[in-house]
């Protein structure tokens, strides 16, 4: 992780201070970030035990994360995963998955996801999700789905006789309706493996999930980038149900 934990604690002591000076506002993120309600705010951790968990929990998930890619891609996907902290300037909680130059995997968490997490659990729940997303092969996925919506768009406004214009706008809408058209499945997909890498490292998936009774709802919006929060719970209940049956 670039940031030392001494680092951390005081860059997240810094987020809390300027939140705290500042009036609650309407939370802005990137499409698909989850927002946390302003309701649900109180009950934070100090900085210094957020930084703590984060760091016990980076350096028990990374090995149980690089040993399940491992055997589940047999040697077929880069393994040799980086947990990092973004500290960029934010106001929403969010993680994310990307690859850096060299096609090392990457787990980015922002400081106010840190801040906003409650306990080890929420954290590695939360990890396991995102590490399971290149696991599963979804930036491809959805790089190729972007893709095939652009050129089905494309086609069928070159076929109209659109201008280069018109037809490079069409490509363009349908790059973003194809990569949302699988989000969902993929989300949901990452949730049940990422529950299970929880698990396995000795974590609650269960109470892990509970971060998303602090998500305002995306509910079931078509073309929308996440499922409803109960859906999400309830697969985790589903799949915590058969681990603890010896099913998986």
């Amino acid at each position: 992780m670039p940031l030392s934990i001494f680092r951390l604690c005081l860059a997240l002591a810094a987020a809390a201070a300027l939140a705290a000076c500042e009036a609650p506002q309407p939370q802005v993120s990137r499409p698909g970030a989850p927002v946390v309600q302003a309701e649900a705010m109180s009950g934070r951790l100090s900085p210094r035990e957020a930084a703590s968990n984060f760091v016990s929990v980076a350096e028990t998930m990374r090995p149980r994360i690089a040993q399940e890619c491992a055997e589940r891609t047999h040697g077929q996907q880069n393994c040799n995963y980086r947990i990092v902290v973004d500290d960029r300037p934010a106001s929403a909680p969010n993680a994310f998955q990307t690859v850096d130059n060299s096609g090392n995997p990457v787990i980015a968490f922002n400081l106010p996801l840190i801040a906003e997490a409650r306990n080890r659990d929420e954290l590695a729940f939360v990890m396991g999700h995102e590490a399971a997303h290149h696991i599963l092969g979804h930036l491809e996925s959805k790089t190729q789905d972007a893709a095939a919506g652009a050129m089905i768009m494309g086609v069928l406004a070159a076929a109209s006789g659109a201008d280069p214009a018109a037809i490079t706008q069409a490509q363009s809408m349908g790059a973003d309706v194809g990569g949302r058209a699988y989000s969902k499945n993929y989300e949901l997909a990452a949730d049940r493996l990422g529950t299970i890498i929880a698990w396995d490292a000795g974590y609650d998936p269960l109470r892990g999930a509970e971060f998303f009774a602090r998500l305002s709802d995306p509910g079931d919006r078509f073309l929308g980038t996440h499922p409803a929060n109960g859906a999400r719970m309830e697969l985790v209940r589903q799949t915590v149900a058969e681990l603890r049956a010896g099913r998986l």
